[in-house]
């Protein structure tokens, strides 16, 4: 199974390790990442493999959701073939 993550947010240091640990710690593997500022906002998508992962997606979720607080930032993940529905022509 794969899944888009996007973070949005006003740029601050630390943003991409915090996401990335938690994958690390979860075997998921970040097959494609894109990042970048948009004046003082930070904009990064993932596209992320979820085979090998340790825990469930709502857990997951739930763990992403845990560091959108801590960092007042969004963060998003998506089933790859949800995303891939609500982006078609």
């Amino acid at each position: 199974m794969k899944a888009f993550v996007t973070v949005i947010g006003k740029d601050k240091i630390g943003i991409i390790q915090r996401v990335t640990t938690i994958f690390k710690e979860n075997s998921v593997n970040i097959l494609d990442i894109n990042q970048t500022l948009i004046e003082d906002y930070f904009v990064m998508i993932m596209f992320i493999d979820l085979s090998s992962m340790q825990i469930d997606f709502k857990e997951l979720k739930t763990e992403l959701e845990g560091i959108s607080n801590e960092l007042e930032v969004s963060i998003k993940i998506q089933h790859e073939d949800i995303f891939n529905s609500m982006h078609k022509i």
